[in-house]
């Protein structure tokens, strides 16, 4: 059931759960994370970067390709889909396209081009019945070459950016993209804290969950944490199983080697581990 994000967000802010938003990349992607969430009976979102959606040749693609396979495997928990991490102009393309959520990334912007901007983007997703995500404080490490520094979000600019009637907000508080290196200095809680006792009830966004502590994670949660994106490990374990099951000669046995046996085994691998997260978040039962 496709829905914009504004309500199971609410709801998990709460609970004092999060929603997972798990990338997706490809149709294979796709599928497992829909079938994990109607396995765990939780809403989810499926994020698109605009390198993933450029890659699935466009975000028309991949609206027309959710909608249908949502309704095909008779998907009945709710169900964003979202563009992650989305530039002004993508933004906008993505309102045409048939998301149902977006992501502006301003951060790299200075604070006032990003209020500008976000106003505008926030009004035209709500005139569009959309969700919107706005971002103060870059996220550290690399998304589809977006570098960000890991720069702590400035309370006071979180709440100009909340004010404008955002329905979720991204704050860096030490969180990095990718895998994190052995010398990370772990979440700034209280940067986190003080970001949550300007926004109110506004559901508030970890990007780069990949690799957080588990209590990080359910302490997170516990301070306004209400959506978490999930991409690299899914990866890695699509990429693990993949590479063993090559390894093991089990695509010269056979038809080993037809697409739909090479890849079983890294999609069994995603749909585990979005389940996993999704107990971990807490999320299931909650559609």
């Amino acid at each position: 059931m496709l829905v914009n994000a504004t309500e199971m967000l609410k709801k998990a802010k709460a609970g004092h759960y999060a929603v997972g938003a798990f990338n997706i990349n490809n149709l294979e992607w796709t599928k497992m994370i829909l079938l994990a969430a109607q396995e765990t009976n939780s809403p989810v979102m499926l994020g698109v970067s605009e390198g993933a959606g450029k890659y699935m040749t466009g975000f028309k693609t991949v609206a027309a390709m959710v909608k249908a396979m949502d309704e095909s495997l008779g998907i009945t928990v709710p169900v964003a889909l979202h563009l992650d991490h989305g530039t002004y102009e993508g933004s906008k393309k993505c309102i045409e396209a048939g998301f149902t959520s977006i992501m502006f990334d301003g951060s790299h912007y200075d604070i006032e081009e990003n209020v500008e901007k976000s106003k505008e983007l926030i009004a035209l997703a709500h005139e569009n019945g959309l969700s919107i995500e706005c971002e103060v404080g870059s996220i550290g490490g690399t998304e589809d070459g977006v570098v960000g520094m890991g720069e702590i979000a400035d309370p006071q600019e979180c709440k100009r950016i909340a004010d404008l009637g955002v329905d979720m907000l991204a704050a860096g508080i030490g969180n990095i993209h990718g895998v994190y290196p052995a010398n990370w200095k772990g979440l700034d809680f209280d940067a986190l804290a003080n970001i949550q006792a300007l926004t109110g009830d506004l559901p508030l966004v970890l990007h780069g969950g990949t690799g957080i502590p588990d209590d990080m994670i359910k302490k997170a949660i516990d301070l306004g944490v209400a959506k978490i994106n999930v991409n690299t490990e899914c990866q890695l374990v699509f990429a693990a199983a993949t590479r063993k099951y090559i390894e093991e000669g089990k695509d010269q046995q056979g038809k080993g080697f037809d697409p739909r046996k090479l890849l079983a085994p890294g999609c069994d691998a995603i749909k585990a581990k979005v389940i996993e997260k999704i107990m971990l978040f807490g999320s299931n039962d909650k559609a």
